[in-house]
């Protein structure tokens, strides 16, 4: 699936079961491999204790993208 990040900004994510999850605010991409690795519900704050707070609890990888379309549709909620 390849689809331009620009287009995923404030797509609304809801899981395959119909539950909404939230917005994209922001990406995670490994830059070695070009890929994303996760899709955030917040934007990284700049303290490291708030910042895993938010990737644990505010995100959700990007493996769990079933399909982009006018939504954002995961297989699996935030939670792994």
């Amino acid at each position: 699936m390849s689809t331009k990040l620009s287009r995923m900004y404030g797509m609304d994510i809801f899981t395959d079961g119909g539950k909404f999850l939230g917005n994209a605010q922001d990406f995670i991409v490994d830059l070695e491999s070009g890929e994303v690795s996760r899709i955030l519900l917040e934007q990284i704050p700049y303290s490291k204790d708030d910042a895993r707070k938010v990737l644990r609890e505010k995100s959700i990888l990007y493996k769990n993208v079933k399909s982009v379309e006018d939504v954002i549709v995961v297989t699996k909620g935030m939670k792994e």
